[in-house]
């Protein structure tokens, strides 16, 4: 139904074809692409050398390489191996990972609601997961196994997303506005929840809840990685084939429905899809908040508002917020650890005033 949709938009609605088409020179799109590959690049070496053991990049390549069975020449330690692989690489899949869901689950929420606010955490997951963490432990529940928590996390975010979308459907048709404030009062009411749990814990499980809670990628294992990270990259993949669709979603539900998009489905399929990628990251991280919120409008102004673009390049700078807060979480007070949420609250809180005070500005104008 949805072959070819901006050569169907062409066709009918010539007029707002441009809404949705980028107009980035031919040699500064190339430019584009190739800094934020080489920003993922350099904090993916920054990530394994730093910290309280550096480790030289030559040693990290070899390190990595002799893995796959290639032998480069250069020496290393058991115990450089060691922090690199065993430590520092699953850390660092993760970060990744977390990042480029977060990033692109936030750009196709916020085409899907039309809102340039909207986040992940807007739609429950993060509280959602939040709570049944905190049911978790307060039951003693994380001591049976090392995949309690985060399977608590996933399954408590994916299905509050799937009430909240259920609440906000009437007559066979999901409202996103009333999605989006019955997110925001669930995520005050689960906060209030939370809340009470922490009164009733005792020491350790108030330490396990509040650790959990504000982020934090110091547990990474490669078991995480293999379990949460198929998921994230599944995820990733069905927003970004919803790309299309999301720049006829843009002009408006009737507008996509008279050129062939189906609307209700389109909705549920990419609201999963962004439980699904935020969910498995906030059960291996934590809540780390403002991430799917800036890292679109990072690379909104140089990709344009095509999805087809947008959306990978918003992969890719999430990936970057997350492996250069990592970073910072891991080397500023180092040989202690900052938490994760904290350094993303601190960079996300002045972007999501900025945005608040562009946008009443803008409507103040429009009078």
């Amino acid at each position: 139904m949805v072959n070819r949709p901006l050569a169907q938009l062409r066709e009918r609605r010539p007029e707002l074809a441009g809404s949705v088409e980028s107009t980035l020179p031919r040699l500064v799109e190339p430019l584009i692409w190739g800094a934020l590959t080489a920003g993922l690049i350099a904090l993916v070496l920054a990530n394994l050398g730093l910290g309280a053991f550096d480790v030289e990049v030559g040693r990290i390549i070899a390190i990595i390489l002799g893995k796959i069975g290639i032998n480069i020449g250069i020496e290393y330690t058991a115990r450089e191996e060691a922090v690199v692989w065993v430590i520092r690489v699953p850390r660092m899949v993760m970060a990744a990972a977390v990042g480029a869901g977060l990033g692109v689950s936030g750009a196709a929420l916020q085409g899907l609601f039309r809102n340039p606010l909207a986040d992940p955490g807007l739609i429950g997951v993060s509280s959602g997961a939040a709570f049944a963490v905190a049911i978790a432990v307060m039951l003693g529940a994380v001591s049976w196994g090392l995949f309690v928590q985060p399977v608590a996390a996933f399954l408590g975010g994916l299905v509050l997303t799937f009430l909240i979308y259920g609440f906000a459907r009437r007559s066979g048709r999901a409202q996103m506005a009333t999605m989006l404030l019955v997110g925001i009062a669930v995520n005050a009411l689960l906060g209030a929840g939370i809340s009470l749990i922490l009164s009733f814990s005792d020491d350790e499980q108030l330490r396990d809840i509040v650790f959990w809670m504000l982020g934090s990628l110091a547990g990474s294992l490669w078991e995480f990685a293999y379990s949460a990270g198929p998921l994230i990259l599944f995820a990733i993949v069905v927003l970004v084939r919803q790309s299309g669709a999301l720049n006829l979603l843009t002009l408006g539900d009737a507008e996509a429905r008279h050129l062939g998009v189906p609307v209700q489905r389109t909705q549920l399929t990419i609201v999963s899809a962004a439980a699904l990628a935020t969910g498995a990251g906030v059960a291996v991280a934590g809540v780390v908040g403002f991430i799917g919120l800036i890292a679109p409008h990072m690379v909104r102004l140089a990709v344009g508002p095509d999805h087809r673009r947008l959306m990978p390049a918003s992969a890719l700078a999430g990936a970057i917020l997350v492996l250069g807060a990592d970073l910072g979480a891991r080397t500023i007070v180092a040989p202690a650890e900052m938490p994760l949420g904290v350094l993303t609250a601190v960079i996300g809180t002045p972007v999501f005033l900025f945005l608040i005070d562009r946008a009443r500005r803008s409507l103040a104008s429009g009078f």
